[in-house]
């Protein structure tokens, strides 16, 4: 789900809250050593996000924050800010030349530079993250 986050909105708010738990403390974030991205450059997007990134050949630029049920990406365009809400148990990240997000029928992906080689400790802990909440799901005994 993609939701208009130029403006505060209650309602997203406790919608982003629902979905992908609450922001983690400041203190919980210290221990982490971060939760969140630094800027990276969006390299192509599947059709149904085309309207989320500038039509003209300009730059895109996105980041990641990661919740512990889920991640939000956010993306921005000129003056208006889309954050796209992803639960761990709809993520699939795909490690090609650079990196891809995908979930919900959609993608992101990521070029491979600079600014994505710094984020590579990020991603480490991001896949951590998600094996360890999906590890409270284990049915392999049925």
């Amino acid at each position: 789900m993609v939701l208009d986050t130029t403006h505060k909105n209650k309602e997203h708010e406790n919608l982003i809250n629902d979905l992908v738990g609450k922001r983690y403390s400041f203190l919980q974030s210290l221990k982490m050593k971060g939760i969140g991205s630094k800027r990276m450059i969006i390299d192509e997007v599947s059709p149904n996000m085309k309207t989320y990134t500038n039509i003209i050949s300009d730059v895109n630029y996105a980041n990641i924050e990661m919740r512990s049920r889920g991640i939000l990406i956010y993306i921005n365009k000129g003056l208006s800010n889309f954050t796209w809400v992803i639960p761990y148990y709809q993520l699939v990240i795909y490690k090609t030349n650079g990196s891809s997000i995908h979930a919900q029928g959609r993608f992101i992906k990521f070029r491979n530079n600079n600014m994505f080689k710094e984020n590579k400790s990020f991603f480490d802990k991001l896949l951590d993250k998600k094996i360890e909440h999906e590890a409270q799901y284990n049915f392999q005994g049925l």
